[in-house]
């Protein structure tokens, strides 16, 4: 059960999943809640603003132990350095911007897990299925648009200046 969306405390998750009860583990929990998608790098700096000093292979430790411990889930898009998210408790997927990196969910394409189906299972039992969607974010796309409508403009402008590259229509007279 995810505790930012159900308002279980992380103590209280903490305790249910039989790990101790610790600062670094409550901040973990608190800050991937309040940043899901968020890096080890990130939340590392954001449980160094709670507590102080804390190490980064103690975040480690703290998020492969709620892995384990299914409070976290850990996703890792091509390309991307793992992430983090509270949402364990069903099968969705992720939205992922080319440009940026950012992550949102996306709720199961079918309804029920695994969501899709194999050809051909190769004798495996499926609990799971992973699908990653790529694309432009909407602020990613605003600024392709307004740099390309940019770039066209440029272009056009260098057309009409001689010598600059452009395609002038001078010719160059050329001695026999």
């Amino acid at each position: 059960m995810q505790h930012g969306e159900h308002g279980i405390e992380p103590r209280t998750l903490l305790r249910e999943a039989g790990l101790r009860v610790t600062a670094p583990r409550v901040a973990v929990l608190n800050a991937v809640a309040a940043n899901p998608h968020s890096d080890a790098e990130e939340i590392a700096a954001e449980v160094r603003r709670q507590l102080g000093t804390v190490s980064t292979q103690g975040v480690y430790d703290v998020l492969g132990a709620c892995v384990r411990a299914g409070l976290l889930r850990r996703i890792e898009p091509a390309g991307s350095s793992a992430r983090y998210e509270t949402r364990t408790a069903d099968n969705h997927h992720h939205l992922v911007c080319r440009s940026c990196g950012t992550v949102v969910d996306v709720d199961c394409v079918v309804g029920h897990a695994p969501c899709l189906e194999p050809s051909n299972d190769h004798g495996f039992e499926i609990d799971e299925a992973e699908v990653v969607f790529w694309g432009l974010c909407g602020g990613c796309r605003s600024v392709s648009a307004k740099t390309t409508a940019e770039t066209v403009a440029s272009s056009q402008n260098q057309d009409d200046v001689p010598g600059s590259g452009g395609s002038n229509h001078s010719k160059t007279a050329t001695a026999h």
